[in-house]
């Protein structure tokens, strides 16, 4: 399947020319106008000028801007998300009616963000993060401050489903140990959303280094984590990711556990099998009545 322009981009974003990457730039951040407008109006819109508009397509990998133009018309082919939903509560005195206002509005709006990931989620790569997971003979997962609970959640999930996988818990936790261990059988996956944590970028970086694949999961292709990863799954969460963006996200992970169940059923349904009597030996439940 061919690469579409958002991955063209992420992976050659590191090689274009300063101008070409504010074309590359506004590609992304506005495919509804590219899908619009000419390569002039283009080069107008994001500062540069029509030759540069053009020099990118054929930096892409494109025989020209029409080609480019015609796969954004039909990515765009989706249902279009209100846009009284997905607008996000920048100001925090928003003040609601009642309780009922309350509910709707967060309800509504994570709804559309699921949703709006789904649409940008491209099917090709979800299918090839599922193949990296289910490939890889060591699993670990990194992710810093507000990312880490889905981390935590994403290492608990895999560990019953896949097994091998480890959580790396920062500075707890002996990074050089585990880089020194790292080849090309592991897998990283990096959580990653703003702020952007360095820790989380150099811990992976340095497991990349080794030989080590990158899964990345984050907000956007031109985010730190975006150049090293050898796949993307993108989420679209409202700002601030930290108080209103796990919806998407936790939505993004359920949807990864259960490619990977499906994937390799059979061995997962053996180790769910044994991770349930095994828990029923060693942990003490409430007796159902």
């Amino acid at each position: 399947m061919t690469e579409s322009v958002h991955e063209r981009i992420r992976k050659s974003y590191e090689h274009l020319t300063n101008q070409q990457k504010l074309v590359a730039k506004y590609i992304l951040d506005e495919p509804n106008q590219v899908a619009l407008h000419p390569a002039k109006v283009i080069g107008a819109y994001s500062g540069t000028s029509e030759t540069t508009v053009i020099r990118l397509c054929y930096s892409l990998g494109y025989s020209g801007f029409s080609e480019l133009q015609n796969e954004l018309r039909q990515m765009l082919l989706f249902p279009v998300i209100r846009e009284n939903v997905v607008q996000t509560l920048h100001n925090t005195t928003y003040e609601f009616n009642d309780s009922d206002d309350v509910i709707s509005f967060t309800l509504e709006q994570d709804l559309a963000f699921i949703q709006k990931t789904l649409h940008a989620l491209d099917r090709y790569l979800f299918d090839s993060a599922i193949q990296t997971i289910v490939s890889a003979k060591k699993i670990v997962v990194v992710g810093g401050r507000s990312s880490f609970a889905p981390a935590y959640w994403l290492s608990y999930a895999l560990n019953i489903v896949k097994g091998d996988t480890l959580l790396y818990r920062g500075q707890i936790d002996d990074a050089n140990h585990l880089i020194s261990e790292a080849n090309e059988d592991w897998l990283m996956i990096a959580l990653v959303f703003p702020r952007y944590l360095q820790d989380t970028y150099y811990f992976t970086k340095a497991a990349k280094d080794k030989g080590a694949k990158v899964l990345a999961i984050t907000d956007h292709e031109l985010s730190p984590i975006g150049p090293l990863a050898d796949v993307l799954l993108k989420v679209t969460t409202p700002s601030p990711t930290t108080l209103r963006g796990m919806s998407s996200i936790f939505t993004l992970l359920n949807a990864v556990v259960s490619g990977v169940s499906q994937l390799d059923r059979e061995r997962v349904k053996k180790r769910i099998q044994k991770y349930d009597k095994t828990s029923e030996q060693f942990y003490p439940f409430v007796q159902e009545n």
